[in-house]
């Protein structure tokens, strides 16, 4: 049995390897490294595989976030909702332009964003709701979007974790993860069930006027060389990360179905271990498994599991071992402990397991049982 990695890119590349290296070597020949046919070749791809009017591909997927508060034109005063049980982008891009983010709480079961504490956050100065799509499946964008056009407020879909997901409405209408906000926003870290070899990010947008606004944001702040419109930034995805993406696009359902094959293995294996609770299915969603996380029950000493696993060549990760309400750089905001306690159990006690595109039923075997073992003895 090869080794077990939370995510094993090169054995994903050699069997797509001959296509990536022509795609390179074609970029190299055409020598044209910056804004090159590529780069738009997948933005019109990723458009129709996604479902959009507008991609817009950028450096990264903080600076896409980044574009699309920019692009927003918010007062200097104003607030963000976003939940603190997250990764850090999105609520560093609205700090970093001079925004408040007003952390809410988390659902327990689908980890993502609360829906029911949002309007309770809102006040005079609230402009954005951040919907990030943690771990691979949506958050409630029927309820989030609601809350939005109540209040007059837009939002920004994070879904660096979620590309591909499938969101089903209470209307019955099937949307792809990013495109049901105002703006969607995501990354292609090369760890992402749709990665580069390097970084990258992407924009979605179905609005004219914000698209042309953020690919001028994205360019300097420029239309036409050398005239400025705005102040921008530079933020362009690089042409061999562009044609890398655009082969590895046409395979991302077949890596979607991997990663869910291995997420049924591990339900079914763990489904009635009292000991832990497996990923909670939100039935209006497809997940994506970007990660597998269980929650442990709170009586399991997770330093001393994860050790123990490790000893067995079994790596494992903790997303995120502390919420962003209790981080240093954002005590200034005044956040105190027990604020937000189901972010703070979560980040506790979550778990995730090694899932990615390349892993065998041996390997899924391996990390099971041995799982079992030390879960009972715990």
């Amino acid at each position: 049995m090869q080794n077990i990695q939370m995510v094993d890119l090169f054995t994903q590349y050699q069997k797509i390897k001959s296509e990536i290296d022509n795609a390179m070597q074609k970029v190299i020949e055409k020598s044209a490294f910056i804004n090159g046919y590529a780069v738009k070749e997948f933005g019109e791809n990723l458009a129709k595989y996604v479902g959009t009017k507008h991609v817009i591909p950028c450096a990264n997927g903080t600076d896409a976030l980044q574009i699309a508060f920019s692009a927003l034109d918010l007062p200097k005063d104003a607030e963000f909702i976003v939940p603190s049980f997250n990764y850090v982008a999105a609520v560093e891009v609205g700090a970093f332009l001079g925004y408040k983010p007003v952390f809410v709480e988390s659902l327990e079961d689908f980890y993502n964003i609360d829906t029911t504490k949002i309007e309770q956050a809102i006040t005079p100065k609230t402009k954005v709701i951040v919907a990030v799509h943690l771990f691979g499946q949506c958050a409630d964008m029927d309820a989030i979007m609601e809350i939005a056009k109540k209040h007059n407020l837009y939002v920004i879909e994070d879904t660096a974790q979620a590309i591909g997901a499938k969101y089903i409405t209470k209307n019955g209408e099937i949307h792809s993860a990013g495109t049901m906000a105002h703006i969607g926003t995501t990354s292609f870290f090369p760890s992402k069930n749709l990665g580069c070899m390097g970084d990258g990010g992407a924009i979605f947008t179905n609005d004219d006027e914000l698209a042309k606004k953020m690919r001028c944001i994205a360019n300097h702040g420029q239309e036409i060389k050398y005239t400025y419109k705005m102040v921008g930034i530079n933020s362009r995805l690089d042409t061999l990360q562009a044609s890398i993406l655009d082969v590895k696009l046409k395979y991302l359902d077949n890596y979607i179905e991997a990663r869910q094959k291995c997420a049924d293995f591990y339900d079914n294996f763990f489904r009635n271990n009292a000991k832990i609770q497996i990923p909670v299915r939100n039935p209006q969603s497809t997940h994506v498994f970007h990660q597998y996380t269980l929650t442990l029950n709170e009586n399991i000493d997770r330093n001393d599991l994860q050790k123990k696993l490790q000893e067995k060549g079994i790596p494992t990760m903790i997303y995120y071992p502390s919420p962003l309400h209790l981080q240093e750089a954002y005590q200034y905001l005044g956040w105190k402990k027990s604020t937000l306690p189901i972010a703070e159990k979560l980040s506790e006690n979550v778990l995730s397991l090694p899932i990615h595109t390349e892993m065998s039923e041996e390997m899924l075997g391996y990390i099971c049982e041995n799982l079992r073992e030390i879960l009972a003895n715990a």
